[in-house]
């Protein structure tokens, strides 16, 4: 004969309450009234014909029943999340969702993927843009490419690459009026600014070039995305502060040229991230050997 289950509501707020020691915290994670969780946990006290909690004024204690019966609670809701969860990604196990900054994925992801794409032909890749840090769970991405010094709690981090930071300019810029011959001419030309995470990058190279920081702030022209600042660069508007991963491909083609030998190393680099119990999945562990490889390979 099979025995009736309890109440799947009850369990969860027997569960919610016993991790918490409180029915309001218990009731907030739940999205319903402290009363709710009341009652439920009453009904399933009646259920199993035991007492759970001991209250007593402000505290909450559980009974030796309840701390026998609740690992056995913890397990069957982790087995049906594991459940559940393979459930919902057996149709995505081809589908690849990486997230990275749109200016890194305009001007280096995106010109290397279809490498990616002829040699794993079955793995659909699907690459969203964001400048915040994402949520692997609420935005179901299974890896990003972060810039950073790869500490990230919780998520494993693969080396990817380093930047320096360095001017470039239109290859027209150094054969005009008023030509570029040395860091000091930068106070004839407009200079090309990001907002954001690289608007400091002007202010750094020009220390680490002995010029004074004031030519960062002499009228010039600053744009939000770190792609546009390269194109505007290439269109000849002006000079902009380029980072090797940005601009190697430009350089290599002729539409961009260093003007001056002096590069500041960057002090940070970029990660292949992503949540550690599904860093080794088949799709995943392809993508990051391609990665890695052509990280490291000449531009």
């Amino acid at each position: 004969m099979t025995s009736r289950l309890p109440s799947l509501n009850g369990l969860r707020a027997f569960e919610a309450a016993a991790r918490h020691m409180s029915f309001t915290l218990a009731a907030s994670e739940l999205n319903v009234t402290q009363t709710a969780i009341s009652h439920q946990i009453r009904r399933l006290e009646e259920e199993l014909g035991v007492r759970l909690f001991v209250r007593q004024n402000r505290s909450l204690s559980l009974t030796p029943e309840a701390a026998e019966y609740l690992p056995g609670v913890r397990a069957a809701f982790n087995d049906l999340r594991l459940a559940t969860d393979r459930l919902l990604r057996r149709d995505d196990d081809h589908v690849l969702t990486v997230s990275t900054l749109a200016s890194l994925a305009a001007k280096w992801l995106l010109p290397r993927l279809s490498a990616f794409q002829e040699a794993h032909s079955g793995i659909d890749v699907r690459i969203t843009t964001s400048t915040s840090l994402v949520d692997f769970q609420r935005d179901k991405v299974d890896a990003a490419i972060r810039y950073g010094r790869g500490q990230w709690a919780g998520l494993r981090a693969d080396w990817l690459m380093a930047d320096e930071l360095f001017p470039v300019c239109s290859p027209s810029l150094l054969q005009g009026t008023r030509p570029l011959k040395c860091p000091e001419d930068l106070r004839d030309h407009t200079l090309l600014h990001t907002s954001n995470a690289n608007s400091d990058d002007w202010r750094l190279w020009l220390t680490a070039a002995g010029l004074p920081t004031d030519i960062s702030k002499q009228p010039g022209v600053t744009f939000d995305l770190l792609f546009v600042t390269i194109q505007a660069a290439i269109d000849g508007i002006g000079i902009a502060m380029g980072r090797t991963s940005y601009v190697q491909d430009d350089i290599a083609k002729g539409r961009l040229v260093v003007p001056f030998k002096i590069a500041l190393p960057a002090d940070a680099g970029f990660y292949l991230v992503s949540p550690q119990g599904r860093a080794d999945t088949p799709k995943l562990s392809a993508f990051r050997s391609w990665l890695g490889t052509t990280a490291h390979a000449a531009p």
